[in-house]
């Protein structure tokens, strides 16, 4: 009778959830605002996107204020669209023109623009969309069919876990930046984290590395550091070149074959899990999911294609594009279920759902029936709202950014300050950015990866706060007791530590390879 009564209830609970899909499927279909509503959000994160350091926390954080005078539902619809249009968007700039429109785009600039110099741009950023189109699907499955055990794991990243979880981000960083020296790399990473460090302590309030200044006590946006270094940095390079490189304007292919979309599906499948447990993970964001894939995707890649890696290889844009994608859904699980938001863009959604009283976590079934499945239908119709404007995208963005570096680089340069000037409405920022172009154009030249240093400026926080809490846990706590009760600690220390290794170890064996 039990085992009767177990299968009826679980009919009736499947029967609930179709019947609230239906009836949110319907509210949508019916009104035709919200369509339009998404296509407007997704039109306008992908060209905010795509403009040099205009992250998609920035983007959310300021278009908010759009969605006040919306409806709820039109405002959820806008919001999604933003995010999931944002997230592809970075990677048209980082293709093109070799700055990342967002931090999580710097794998695919790595890779992209080599492509693109080739004469593959179009082609790369077909990869791109379809790769953002796979991972979203990948994370929005995901975040349908695996809540329950997708937060059990992420609900088990406390202090220390987070604390190794975003050294481990940055010593891969430096790893895959700077593959022939990592140390170079790891350079690059710990001089993030000390610009990182600069403002008020987060935990005691005391004032680090200010120089008395008032603007430094809020600390160093990341913002104006990433346009800086990828953006005034590239100016520096590219405006002295006699004949620098240039973009060819054909496009040619775009959408990649069905054949190669085969050859790496498992690549994509193993960095959609990745993005999206990682999205679940609060804190940890797209930049840190894109990376981690990255990485993986070169251990388990083919010889043949571990070659291309860093020079240009559609399998690392992948790896990339389908993680930080992926993202989008794995964010939203700890957002909905917990009230506890994944990343900063997650909090910007948090907070336009607060702006019409919706109040997320638990009891989000009870006190607002099907507004979950609301979300997950507004994920899947942008989704396909950005694959079809990026695809109408792609041509005049390729014409745009192929134009002659000469005449793009003093273009680029007026978005550079707004972007910057954005971050906080203050020149202190435009100072920060052109402060750090200029480091950016002497640690290029010196033959230093830009990339751990600006993922060390964002993690950098994560870092800090998280190690000194977890101390301050294990104050009177031994080192074999810590060892052993925080077994996922455990394992991610050892991770961490093999990563160091494995640079060393490659490094010395390349001086052998180049001795003999």
């Amino acid at each position: 009778m039990d085992s009767a009564s177990s299968c009826r209830k679980l009919s009736e609970l499947k029967m609930e959830v179709l019947l609230q899909v239906q009836e949110q499927l319907l509210v949508i279909l019916q009104n035709p605002w919200l369509l339009v509503t998404c296509l407007f959000g997704v039109t306008l994160g992908i060209i905010w996107g795509a403009m040099p350091g205009l992250s998609t926390t920035m983007a959310m954080t300021l278009l908010i204020g759009l969605t006040v005078g919306m409806s709820q539902s039109a405002a959820i619809m806008f919001m999604l669209g933003v995010y999931t249009g944002c997230v592809f968007g970075g990677a048209i700039s980082a293709v093109l023109i070799n700055i990342p429109g967002t931090p999580d785009a710097v794998p695919t600039m790595i890779e992209g623009y080599a492509l693109a110099r080739r004469g593959e741009g179009g082609l790369a950023l077909g990869t791109a969309i379809s790769a953002s189109f796979l991972g979203n699907w990948v994370g929005i499955l995901l975040l349908i069919a695996m809540i329950p055990a997708v937060l059990f794991l992420a609900l088990q990243f406390r202090s220390w876990e987070m604390f190794l979880l975003s050294l481990w981000g940055i010593a891969i960083c430096g790893s895959m930046s700077s593959l022939e020296m990592p140390i170079k790399g790891w350079i690059s990473g710990w001089i993030g984290l000390l610009i990182s460090f600069v403002g008020l302590d987060a935990i005691h309030g005391v004032s680090r590395f200010t120089l008395g200044s008032f603007y430094l006590s809020d600390g160093i946006g990341f913002i104006p550091v990433l346009i800086g270094l990828f953006g005034i940095s590239e100016i520096l390079r590219v405006l002295p070149q006699k004949n620098p490189p240039k973009i060819p304007s054909n496009v040619g292919r775009v959408l990649p074959s069905l054949q190669m979309l085969k050859k790496y599906m498992g690549s994509s499948f193993r960095s959609g899990i990745i993005g999206t447990i990682i999205g679940a993970i609060p804190g940890a964001g797209a930049n840190v999911a894109s990376f981690f894939a990255y990485d993986i995707g070169r251990r388990r890649a083919s010889k043949e294609e571990k070659k291309k890696w860093g020079k240009g290889s559609y399998e690392a844009i992948v790896c990339a594009e389908v993680a930080n994608n992926a993202n989008v859904g794995g964010s939203m699980l700890p957002t909905l279920a917990l009230g506890i938001p994944g990343n900063a863009a997650a909090a910007a959604i948090l907070a336009a759902l607060q702006l019409k009283n919706v109040v997320v976590g638990p009891l989000i079934q009870v006190e607002n029936p099907g507004l979950i499945y609301f979300i997950y239908i507004g994920l899947i119709i942008a989704n396909f709202f950005m694959y079809g404007m990026a695809l109408a995208l792609i041509k005049p963005c390729v014409r745009l950014f192929s134009l002659p570096k000469t005449l793009l680089m003093p273009l680029i340069l007026p978005v550079c300050i707004l972007g910057a000037f954005a971050v906080s409405l203050n020149f202190f920022d435009v100072y920060v950015m052109l402060i750090s172009g200029l480091i950016g154009y002497a640690l290029h030249q010196f033959g230093f990866p830009l990339a751990p240093l600006v993922l060390a400026v964002i993690l950098g926080p994560l870092v800090d706060e998280n190690l000194r809490r977890a101390l301050l846990v294990f104050e009177n706590v031994g080192m074999i007791n810590i060892l052993w009760d925080r077994k996922l600690g455990s394992i991610l220390l050892l991770i961490v530590i093999y990563t160091f290794y494995d640079g060393i170890f490659r490094r010395k064996k390349s001086e052998e390879l180049i001795h003999d």
